[in-house]
Parts: structure tokens; C-alpha cells; sequence
């Protein structure tokens, strides 16, 4: 599990690309410190396993299913990506619950300077905009941020400077594709709903049923 805070920026610095999947390497310092090898590290909010370590960075597998949810095969070599470990048990909660599993891509409108905030709009597919809502919780290329207004065809972020320049969000500009993990909540909510409602419909036990079988 992570919470969405960048820990550091890496470089995306080798892609090798497969016919539906690839192998990358990250050149990157402080996500290192204490990595073993089979430890998951978000890349741009991508969970990776990390498979291979050096003094500069880490290598990971990408699967075909990683490659079609999410912004990886977009991004040119060198490129620059957000970086978060795991979270440690004893750690600080300072995000939202984030996964690693990317629910799908969504593609940046604008870009527009309100004194010392940046806000960010960002169209999505309706299967992804249902799960997002007003001043909740959505994770965009990895980074935890409060949603300030939701249409139906995207949803505004407001970011402050110092989430700027600790991400690789200074490198986006209208048109860049970013991953998008929903809030987890959310999700788990509407199956749930979803289930009981079906559920109620198969069953044959109704208010009818029990008073005519005396338990009215």
C-alpha cells in the first residue's frame, strides 16, 4: 500500500519493450534505502516489483496489463517519473489510501496559474469520473491530490508550489496522458451495493413469503 507523497523524482533511463509488455530501469537515490530486491516501489503510481538493484537505481517487469492501463509506453526515455516506497507500518499516513493498481489513463485539458496554485484539468472516461468526487481523494501519476470540482467530461486538481517542484508535474502541459487510480473506497462500496442488489433479486424470500409462512 502507499499514500500518494513523492518521496523523490527519477529518470526513467531504459524501456525495453516486448510486444506487450517491457523491462525498465530507474535511475533514482532515495527510494533505494532499505530496498531489497521483490520490494514494491510506485513508479508514477504504478506498484513495480522491484527485480534488480544497482548503486543508481532499480530494475522492474511491466506486465501486458500494466501497459494497457497506464501512461508507461507514453513516456520517452529519458522521462521523468514520481517515485514512492511502500508504506512502512510505523509510518505517517500523509495521503490517502493508494493501491498501485492503476485504473486507467486521463488526459491533461489545461493548465492555469492562480497566484501561488496551479490548477490541473483533467478529462477522463465516465467509467473512471463515477468514482471521482468533489473534494475527495484521487491519485494522478501516483500523487496524492484533493479533486476541487468534478463535470462530466473531467475533473479539476489545485496544487500548491511545493507539490510542483517534488514532482513530475512541472513537466506536464496540456495534452500529457496521466495514470489515474481512483479512491479504493469507492470501489468496494459499489460492489457491494451492487451484490446485495443482485442478490435481493435472486432470492425468493420476500414480506409476502414470511407472513404467509407465519413470521408476521
Amino acid at each position: 500500500m502507499f499514500t500518494g507523497i513523492i518521496e523523490e523524482t527519477g529518470i526513467l533511463s531504459e524501456k525495453k519493450q516486448g510486444a506487450v509488455s517491457a523491462q525498465v530501469k530507474i535511475r533514482c537515490q532515495k527510494v533505494l534505502e532499505g530496498t531489497k530486491v521483490g520490494d514494491s516501489i510506485a513508479v508514477n503510481g504504478i506498484c513495480l516489483t522491484v527485480t534488480s538493484l544497482a548503486k543508481d537505481g532499480f530494475c522492474a517487469d511491466v506486465m501486458a496489463e500494466t501497459m494497457r492501463r497506464s501512461s508507461l509506453s507514453e513516456i520517452a526515455v529519458p522521462g521523468v517519473v514520481n517515485l514512492e516506497r511502500a508504506m512502512a507500518a510505523d509510518g505517517r499516513f500523509g495521503g490517502h489510501i493508494v493501491s498501485g493498481h492503476i485504473d486507467g489513463t486521463g488526459q491533461i485539458a489545461s493548465v492555469c496559474q492562480e497566484e501561488n496554485a496551479v490548477w490541473y484539468t483533467i478529462k477522463a472516461e465516465e467509467a473512471l469520473l463515477r468514482y471521482i468526487v468533489e473534494k475527495g481523494s484521487v491519485a494522478v501519476d501516483g500523487i496524492s491530490l484533493t479533486v476541487a470540482k468534478v463535470t462530466e467530461q473531467d475533473f479539476q486538481v489545485s496544487v500548491i508550489p511545493h507539490t510542483r517542484q517534488e514532482t513530475s508535474l512541472t513537466e506536464k502541459a496540456a495534452g500529457s496522458i496521466v495514470n489515474l487510480e481512483c479512491d479504493v473506497v469507492g470501489k468496494y462500496v459499489e460492489k457491494f451495493l451492487l451484490g446485495t442488489k443482485k442478490q435481493e433479486k435472486q432470492s425468493r424470500i420476500s414480506e409476502n413469503f414470511l407472513k404467509e409462512h407465519g413470521f408476521f
